[in-house]
């Protein structure tokens, strides 16, 4: 192996780590910024009330800033994506992830459940997210998004809203 050839693979190497480590800072820094308006994540209830729809597997996509589809959270580890399961009670949402907290939705907090192409960098096809507006308990609205395995779920989703 020549010189020239081994100083170019330690640049690229170089390089690489430093783009690693830009984007650690950026996600860091994100977080540092979102803190204030994020705050603490509400606590899911002892009593969870009746089940109205049934656990649906899917992937947690991430949680933005609304109305922002790309403001992606990175305080904590709302920012990470996980499988999960995503179920509905009488007294809110709960998100049951893999590998990382769960996330409960007050119903009390919940503004709006549609569907989008697109949430937090992840985006699909028309209608591929189910994404949740809610309130947090500083004030701030973000969107909550869920890919779920079976689509067909999301109906019940938007249409029972109020629920």
């Amino acid at each position: 192996m020549s010189l020239d050839r081994l100083l170019l693979t330690l640049g690229f190497v170089v390089f690489w780590v430093v783009m690693v480590a830009a984007m650690y800072w950026g996600w860091k820094g994100r977080a540092r910024r979102q803190a204030d308006r994020v705050g603490a994540l509400p606590a899911a209830p002892d009593d969870l009330g009746a089940q109205l729809i049934a656990p649906s597997s899917g992937l947690y996509v991430g949680s933005t800033m609304a109305p922002s589809w790309q403001d992606r959270i990175a305080v904590g580890d709302i920012g990470h994506r996980a499988t999960c399961d995503l179920s509905r009670y009488e007294k809110g949402v709960l998100l049951e992830r893999d590998g990382a907290s769960a996330i409960w939705i007050p119903q009390e907090s919940i503004r709006a459940i549609r569907t989008e192409r697109g949430l937090a960098g992840k985006v699909m096809s028309k209608d591929g997210v189910l994404v949740i507006r809610w309130e947090l308990p500083t004030g701030t609205e973000i969107d909550t998004g869920f890919r779920g395995d079976d689509k067909s779920v999301y109906p019940a989703w938007v249409n029972g809203e109020n629920a």
